[in-house]
């Protein structure tokens, strides 16, 4: 596959309404907005197609997932067919009865699903209720072959973790995206939030550095509440694309719907890790406890 080293890259920073149809419809226009500002490849935020509601733990949301092929992915492989873009698209994902993911499908320029990834880290804490929703992913961590080149596709709570962006590296990907849905309590914001957006976005700046690969993170934005009342989360926007050294090329703000565009160059990837050689220099016969939960004193395996 004959894969250009110069891309667009498109990352969605969407409100969401409590009505599915109605959030499609829009992403289906600011998709098609971004393939207009030159855009070769898309990225929607997690979860796009409805407001958050991991908030609460209820058996009727269930009904918001969708097959794959569904709904979400046939309207927008029209687009990536008729545009010729590469389109990735978060959606609650409907395997079976009694088994739903967080997944992402991942459209190529032909309209074509080039790849499926299924999130693995499931969080649970006060209002991220996800275990409850989610079955933890089991197509393990993928880089996926595009029109546009290997992408590696890994979903929020994925973000903090260095082991899903090393792993998915090591099979090939140049380009990391995580789409997100992440925010304020709003009772700690004042105390805690500028630290915790500022963590959020030093994890992934650490992974572009770490593996030499583009990182592209999209939020959502907006003050989301559950219908019978509580604080509920404001989203933190604040999407953005940085390059292989960790350097920001672009980046959204913290309350507003934007398009980020934003040009890669894949050649950055080989220039940087020509200079930083951290993947050569890997010690792989020493890393054995990194499969273990936590090394004990009277079990310190091979570190």
């Amino acid at each position: 596959m004959n894969v250009p080293k110069n891309i667009c890259v498109g990352l969605i920073q969407l409100s969401c309404t409590p009505v599915p149809e109605e959030n499609l419809d829009r992403a289906l226009a600011k998709v098609e907005a971004a393939v207009r500002d030159g855009a070769t490849l898309v990225c929607l935020p997690e979860l796009f197609s409805s407001q958050y509601f991991c908030q609460k733990e209820d058996a009727a949301l269930f009904d918001l997932a969708e097959s794959v092929p569904g709904p979400s992915t046939e309207a927008l492989s029209k687009i990536a067919k008729q545009h010729k873009v590469v389109i990735i698209v978060p959606l609650f994902e409907r395997r079976t009865a009694g088994i739903y993911h967080n997944s992402i499908a991942v459209l190529d320029s032909d309209g074509s699903m080039a790849g499926l990834y299924r999130k693995m880290h499931i969080p649970d804490d006060p209002a991220y209720y996800e275990k409850f929703y989610f079955t933890p992913g089991d197509k393990g961590f993928q880089a996926i072959q595009t029109s546009a080149g290997k992408v590696g596709t890994l979903i929020c709570w994925d973000q903090w973790y260095p082991e899903a962006a090393r792993l998915t590296t090591l099979q090939g990907a140049e380009m990391l995206f995580y789409p997100t849905a992440i925010g304020w309590h709003p009772s700690e914001k004042s105390q805690e939030g500028q630290s915790q957006r500022d963590a959020w976005q030093t994890i992934q700046r650490s992974h572009a550095i770490a593996n030499g690969v583009f990182v592209c993170s999209v939020n959502r934005v907006g003050h989301e509440k559950p219908a019978e009342g509580g604080d509920g989360i404001e989203f933190w926007g604040s999407s953005f694309i940085c390059d292989p050294f960790g350097v920001v090329l672009a980046e959204a703000s913290t309350d507003k719907e934007e398009t980020l565009i934003a040009e890669i160059d894949l050649t950055r990837v080989e220039e940087v890790r020509r200079h930083w050689p951290f993947l050569r220099d890997r010690r792989v016969d020493a890393y054995d406890g990194i499969t273990k939960r936590f090394l004990d004193e009277d079990d310190p395996g091979e570190c």
